[in-house]
């Protein structure tokens, strides 16, 4: 049997402050960073490589809270792990020693996501499929039982999400078909970061457009009469029938931000992000009875599935931006799957990030092959950035995610790159 016999955790930063790459309203100078899990194994070569983003300082903390979580994982088997892996997130999140820093939010809950990635990472190996396909080869039955369902009961019950896997498994052969054809839809961040002057955001544009990009989301926030002249630039070079999106990243008021929407609705917004507090849910919900002619997104900082569920039953969000690495890894990410499906709501994961984009491109193929069952008003988001430091990087197309075909999550960084980037002793930290 495959047993897990010991827990790395790593410290890894990027310099992408030095750029402005990532800059937007709330956060000017980001270091894109990951606490990094890998899992040891008996077998000889055989690990599971998982993640947590973060942008800079506190990622020690993440590493730190990897490490607290170990010894509820080490000498178990892979078996025994994949056989429930519901228990094992129940495990992590709800250990009675630690469960006092959440619970299920905070440092423990995205440590925890590093380790449980890790793990769905060891099971692709070992199984020698991508995960998309892992858990597209589950059965309904299996595949609900991966999720934890605790306090989401009331939103949906486990008889009608398996009501819903049984219906949404048919023409899943054909569906799988297409994503291996054409890949899967997404949308770029990387032309509109808040710190890019407009010149640099009209040369990313026409550079996109060329590669076959037709939605493109950039930062706003920061000043209304940048934001105009910014938006009606991009409006421009995308043309008429482009998605435009853009990112507030939390801050402004409520108020605030409906009057701000409505000045930027002219643009023909596809969806406004982030617009007011992450944890707002009243006020989410104004805004979207106020500018019901413009989507609001959200999603990337919404700690668990407890709070897409308000989000869901309270009717305050058009799109769910569940992130695999906020969130408790890809197990409580299918559960934000199962809720979205249920109310009917398009998810689009949020991928601006280190890692980010890497696995989220398994939860959108997840999300098409087993729980919306069409990619109609859905993609998942790009941003062109340190994809060279994984081994099994991501491959875009004409503005399309292409399907991993390397075993696990996509998630394992080379030695180099990691050596290189390891804070604070890391050759590009040294210097």
């Amino acid at each position: 049997m495959t047993r897990i016999t010991a827990i790395e955790a790593i410290d890894v930063r990027y310099p992408t402050s030095r750029m402005l790459d990532g800059s937007d309203a709330m956060n000017p100078d980001p270091d894109y960073s990951a606490a990094v899990a890998v899992l040891h194994t008996n077998d000889d070569g055989l690990r599971g490589h998982g993640l947590t983003f973060t942008i800079g300082r506190g990622n020690e903390l993440c590493v730190a809270a990897i490490n607290a979580l170990a010894p509820l994982v080490i000498g178990t088997t892979l078996e025994e792990l994949t056989s429930d892996m519901a228990g094992l997130s129940r495990r992590l999140l709800g250990d009675s020693q630690i469960r006092w820093v959440g619970p299920e939010k905070g440092v423990v809950h995205l440590a925890a996501a590093a380790v449980i990635n890790a793990v769905w990472d060891l099971w692709g190996k070992h199984a020698g499929k991508p995960v998309w396909q892992l858990v597209a080869d589950l059965e309904p039955e299996a595949l609900l039982a991966t999720l934890d369902l605790r306090h989401i009961t009331d939103a949906i019950t486990p008889g009608e999400a398996l009501d819903l896997l049984k219906d949404r498994a048919r023409g899943k052969a054909q569906r799988r078909a297409r994503l291996e054809r054409e890949g899967y839809p997404a949308y770029t961040t990387s032309a509109g970061w808040l710190g890019y002057p407009d010149d640099k955001i009209l040369r990313l544009t026409g550079e996109a457009r060329s590669a076959g990009w037709n939605a493109i989301k950039i930062k706003v926030g920061r000043s209304l009469d940048d934001d105009l002249r910014r938006c009606a630039l991009i409006r421009d070079a995308l043309g008429a029938d482009g998605r435009l999106m853009v990112d507030a990243n939390q801050v402004w008021e409520v108020d605030q931000a409906i009057e701000w929407i409505r000045a930027l609705s002219q643009f023909d917004l596809w969806w406004v992000e982030e617009p007011v507090h992450p944890d707002d849910i009243l006020g989410h919900r104004r805004i979207i009875e106020a500018v019901d002619s413009v989507r609001i997104a959200t999603g990337e900082h919404c700690a668990n599935r407890v709070m897409f569920k308000q989000f869901l039953m309270a009717d305050a969000i058009d799109v769910v931006q569940a992130d695999g690495c906020r969130l408790a890894g890809l197990s409580e990410a299918m559960a934000v799957l199962l809720l979205a499906a249920k109310y009917n709501r398009p998810v689009c994961p949020h991928a601006g990030g280190v890692g980010l984009c890497e696995i989220a491109q398994h939860i959108s193929m997840i999300d098409y092959l087993c729980f919306s069952a069409t990619w109609e008003e859905r993609m998942a988001e790009h941003a062109a950035h340190l994809h060279e430091h994984f081994v099994d990087p991501i491959r875009i197309e004409k503005g399309r995610y292409l399907a991993p075909h390397v075993p696990g999550i996509s998630l394992e960084m080379k030695p180099a790159s990691i050596a290189a980037h390891r804070y604070p002793n890391g050759a590009v930290w040294a210097q």
